[in-house]
């Protein structure tokens, strides 16, 4: 009887107010103003101000990584890793990411080689890597696609035999942890990105982790400057520190992130068990070395032929009942006209790449929603079945 339930399709009506992707947490006004008071009083706007050093301290301990420097976003934070790491020449990175991960290759002259991406995490494939090495490659750019991790240990393995650099993309990632390490633990560089749409966020913002302190000084200058002190440049920086505002809002955030993570791991599993056997609907689950997970995102995979309707016409239909799904992520970066004339970005060099980017779709997920909103989206999205094919 309850598989019957699963599977009928129910009559639905469309959402009265916008169902987006996701809403920021936001703390309390009062609580904000509390924090704007203690800047005020300070005068400090930036520079190191004493919420920017508290907020350093209290996301070290949170992420559980040796290190961490604080940006005003994370695409500045991962212009500034390949400088830090003085990366050049070729970087081996993913073509199923969001445009910031290939630009700021772009952005430090190094040509990104596109490799194809595991079918079932979507991360890199790491099995692929060594066979698009070059003696122009310096580094991986690898991401945490969803807040699923890499393979860690084969990334480096493969880092360690040739001698590359690994940075991390972890803008999805936030507070994941493998056997109780934190994911910003890994590589040589980790990036976090706070921007409004993270489960955890400073409006904007960012962050690099690593777990060599002796970056921090080459890192902090890169993002002031190049600034040493008042009468001494070092090095060609650019402006990338993170105000006081920002921090403040963070350290507030940071209080209510994990309640919020536990509201989005039930709305989770409300959305798995009303999608299970769903022919053609594939949920998209972290793998079973993850002790904690970031519930950024819930994905799901849909299969044309088998559920009869492709995905961009589920996406399509859901704005009708004032859903607002996202493609996430499309097109690739390997199709876009600054990129797609590489030789890495042809087709039949990403073919598992070229399937994913068909079929995925990120459903609405934040901790303001109500169970029974996940189960009216499921059940529209039922409703759109079609005819499997041939």
């Amino acid at each position: 009887m309850l598989l019957k339930s699963r599977t009928m399709i129910k009559k639905v009506s469309a959402f009265t107010e916008p169902i987006y992707i996701t809403r920021p947490v936001l703390p309390d006004l009062a609580e904000y103003s509390v924090k704007l008071r203690e800047i005020w009083n300070s005068q400090r706007l930036t520079n190191d101000g004493p919420q920017h050093e508290l907020f350093e301290k209290e996301l070290i301990k949170f992420l559980k990584v040796p290190d961490i420097s604080l940006f005003n976003n994370g695409t500045i934070a991962l212009i500034v890793a390949c400088q830090s790491l003085r990366l050049s020449g070729e970087v081996i990175t993913t073509p199923f990411t969001f445009p910031a991960t290939s630009h700021v290759l772009s952005w430090n002259n190094i040509k990104p080689i596109f490799c194809d991406i595991d079918p079932s995490t979507m991360n890199i494939d790491s099995e692929r890597i060594e066979s698009m090495i070059t003696p122009q490659t310096t580094g991986i750019l690898a991401v945490h696609v969803y807040g699923t991790p890499c393979d860690v240990t084969g990334i480096q393995k493969v880092a360690e035999r040739y001698g590359l650099r690994v940075v991390y993309d972890a803008a999805h990632a936030f507070g994941v942890e493998i056997d109780d390490r934190g994911i910003g633990a890994f590589g040589d560089i980790t990036m976090f990105s706070f921007h409004a749409t993270k489960l955890f966020h400073t409006a904007e913002g960012g962050a690099l982790t690593y777990n060599n302190r002796a970056l921090k000084p080459r890192i902090d200058f890169l993002k002031n400057f190049g600034i040493k002190n008042q009468e001494e440049v070092v090095m060609p920086g650019i402006n990338g520190k993170m105000n006081e505002l920002q921090a403040a809002l963070g350290l507030l955030v940071l209080e209510m992130v994990e309640e919020e993570r536990q509201k989005r791991k039930v709305l989770i599993d409300v959305y798995s068990e009303c999608l299970m056997d769903i022919d053609g609907v594939t949920v998209i689950k972290n793998g079973s070395r993850v002790y904690k997970n970031s519930n950024q995102y819930f994905v799901i995979r849909i299969d044309e032929k088998l559920f009869g309707r492709s995905r961009d016409y589920v996406y399509e239909e859901f704005k009708k009942y004032n859903v607002f799904a996202r493609k996430y992520f499309h097109p690739l970066c390997s199709d876009y006209s600054c990129y797609k004339y590489l030789p890495s970005s042809r087709k039949e060099n990403l073919p598992v790449a070229n399937k994913v980017v068909k079929e995925v779709l990120c459903l609405p997920l934040y901790g303001g929603l109500a169970a029974s909103d996940i189960e009216r989206i499921c059940d529209m999205l039922k409703s759109f079945r079609g005819k499997k094919a041939l």
